[in-house]
């Protein structure tokens, strides 16, 4: 029987060719923003810009990504003893994480600007963190917190004179050591209870006095404290004379360890990188900070600082995102042309420009503030008093709805998780929560109107900068001026938006291009604009906002 003829073979078919596919976005210039740069030299830190054009190259290159992603893969590993049964209470992580810690200690990210004496530190600094943070957002807790201590220690002078010039050193040395014999340190924050929350008034730690002047023993919990591997904290406790503030070291001066009783962390939708922590002291040495029973005065530096970095990280997400959206739209093409070119996402990415331009914008606005007021301006400081809070209430809304929005341009690729994307959807919603929630900060505006009205006073100076450039924004201050007097708990939020609205179309107006400061006042103030990002009206100058938000790349 003769054999089977060879059957020819099918043309070769590449099944796996990879087509219509963007490029890696990495290396890329974080500090490519125009927005940036330019709010930057406004507010006084333009000597900064080559330090900031240099860290933005490192940020958006191929090692500190990486570094991003092997920080958020391989997460914190809480060590509670040692292989003998001792109880360490120590926190494990990956090198990666080192690797961003160490970075942003060393460009002045921590507690640096306290130290820096030129006009414009403190704006420098946040100009950092908005480039510095396209890396990962964990990391940026601890060196808030760093950042955020030193004004509040100073309420104790002894004991700033010794922490202060440690924890604005720009040397990042990990571990758990006597923090006199460091030559850096990193502060956390232990303010949050079981019963509380926000409501830290009714905090049940306890503060003993030891008869030793200033020195106290801790007895209680804390439900939610972030970096627990940080050399210090400030605590609140219930001294004799009330709710007071206290500094707590990981390590006695003597060698020993302080009790911190790690008894878990958090498993968190999002900062993953970062170890939240539950801690328990007992008899767990402390020292006062401020008068007993100012606690709230003197740890609220901090949060004054700290709320500052939400609406900078919440700012820094939207822009990572925007431009992750941006460049899949530049090499993506659909239905014959490139994302870019199609109306609809045209519209989408330049609504979504707009939103990133005004929260950086802001986000800058008050770092001026704050550098200005810690120089003792009078009227800076009332305005960073209520502007912080407006935006922080504000800028953190905004996020989760921006990285959702973001997300979807790239279909999806990006509902999967080695694009990134997914990351930072779930980092979102901690900017609105951390260092009090949207409530907490409405509350807090109402608060400042009443006990501290000069606060008003300076938000309508700033917003007058900006009278009869636009009619939209003129009608929006005069009708903010008739709710301030009917502003009660009902309508808090829709009050604190509408400032926060305002003063960001203000600083539009007077700073921004025509084709932006118009386009953010017709929807924003003007509601020409669907409840969705990508509903910008007809006629609005899509190419001038894309051009200057999305520049060519190389």
């Amino acid at each position: 029987m003769d054999p089977m003829p060879a059957q020819p073979l099918p043309p070769s078919s590449a099944t796996h060719d990879v087509t219509n596919q963007p490029p890696p976005l990495a290396p890329y210039d974080a500090s490519d923003d125009r927005a940036l740069l330019e709010g930057l030299r406004r507010e006084g830190a333009e000597w900064a810009e080559a330090d900031v054009r240099r860290l933005g190259v490192r940020a958006g290159g191929g090692e500190a990504q990486e570094w991003g992603e092997l920080a958020n893969r391989h997460e914190p590993e809480l060590r509670t003893h040692d292989r003998y049964g001792n109880r360490v209470d120590e926190v494990d992580f990956h090198p990666s994480w080192h690797d961003l810690m160490r970075t942003a200690v060393e460009e002045g990210l921590a507690g640096a600007p306290w130290a820096d004496e030129r006009v414009g530190a403190h704006v420098a600094r946040t100009a950092g963190g908005l480039v510095w943070g396209h890396t990962e957002a964990g990391h940026g807790c601890p060196t808030s917190m760093t950042y955020a201590a030193v004004p509040a220690l100073r309420a104790e002078p002894d004991l700033a004179k010794v922490y202060e010039p440690l924890l604005t050193s720009r040397v990042y040395e990990p571990g758990l050591r006597v923090p006199t014999e460091k030559a850096g340190l990193l502060a956390g924050m232990g303010m949050t209870e079981k019963q509380g929350g926000s409501d830290v008034r009714t905090n049940t730690t306890v503060a003993t006095p030891t008869g030793e002047p200033g020195v106290y023993t801790l007895r209680g919990h804390k439900w939610f404290t972030s970096a627990p591997m940080c050399d210090v904290f400030l605590v609140l406790a219930q001294a004799p004379g009330g709710l007071s503030c206290f500094l707590v070291p990981r390590v006695l001066p003597d060698g020993t360890r302080n009790t911190f009783r790690i008894q878990r962390l958090k498993d968190k939708l999002g900062n993953r990188s970062n170890a939240s922590s539950e801690p328990e002291f007992d008899r767990t040495v402390a020292w006062l900070v401020g008068p007993e029973g100012r606690g709230v005065k003197t740890i609220i530096e901090m949060v004054n600082c700290t709320r500052l970095d939400c609406v900078m990280s919440s700012a820094t997400l939207m822009r990572k995102t925007l431009v992750e959206a941006g460049h899949h739209a530049r090499y993506r093409s659909a239905f014959g042309a490139r994302l870019l070119d199609q109306p609809l996402m045209r519209n989408v990415l330049a609504d979504l420009a707009l939103e990133s331009e005004a929260a950086t914008t802001l986000t800058l606005r008050l770092a001026g503030a704050a550098d200005r007021a810690v120089r003792g301006d009078a009227g800076e400081r009332a305005f960073r008093r209520i502007a912080t809070a407006v935006g922080k209430y504000w800028v953190t809304k905004r996020g989760p709805a921006f990285t959702a929005e973001a997300l979807e341009c790239l279909g999806g690729n990006g509902y999967v998780e080695d694009s990134g994307m997914p990351r930072h959807y779930r980092e979102a919603p901690l900017l609105s929560i951390w260092e009090g929630s949207g409530n907490v900060n409405a509350l807090d505006v109402l608060r400042a109107l009443v006990r501290e009205p000069e606060s008003a006073e300076a938000l309508f100076a700033e917003l007058a900068l900006a009278e009869g450039a636009d009619t939209r924004l003129d009608a929006t201050v005069t009708d903010l001026k008739r709710q301030l007097a009917e502003a009660d708990q009902v309508t808090a939020r829709r009050l604190v938006e509408r400032m926060a609205l305002a003063l960001q179309a203000a600083l539009l107006v007077r700073h921004a291009p025509p084709a932006v400061a118009d386009a953010f006042c017709a929807t924003r103030l003007a509601g020409d604009w669907g409840h969705a990002f990508g509903t910008l009206p007809a006629g609005t100058d899509l190419d001038a906002i894309l051009e200057r938000a999305l520049p060519e790349r190389g």
